[in-house]
């Protein structure tokens, strides 16, 4: 998921799958897809909004001071 996002396949403001999603696509285990989602936002890469999901952020020299 790292790599789509920083070579653009999943641009800011597009949903990241779910874990649910990611389980399904990758046949992960549940542990691995929140492990996915986590470091995702650890790496300030996605934003979860509970009830909505999870979304690509702009990069950092993208967003405005």
């Amino acid at each position: 998921m790292k790599g789509k996002i920083e070579h653009g396949e999943l641009a800011p403001g597009d949903q990241v799958p779910s874990v649910l999603r990611l389980q399904q696509i990758y046949g992960i285990a549940t542990a691995t897809g929140q492990k996915v989602h986590r470091a995702l936002r650890k790496d300030g890469l996605i934003r979860t909004e509970p009830g909505m999901g999870s979304f690509v952020v702009k990069p950092p020299y993208e967003r405005q001071p």
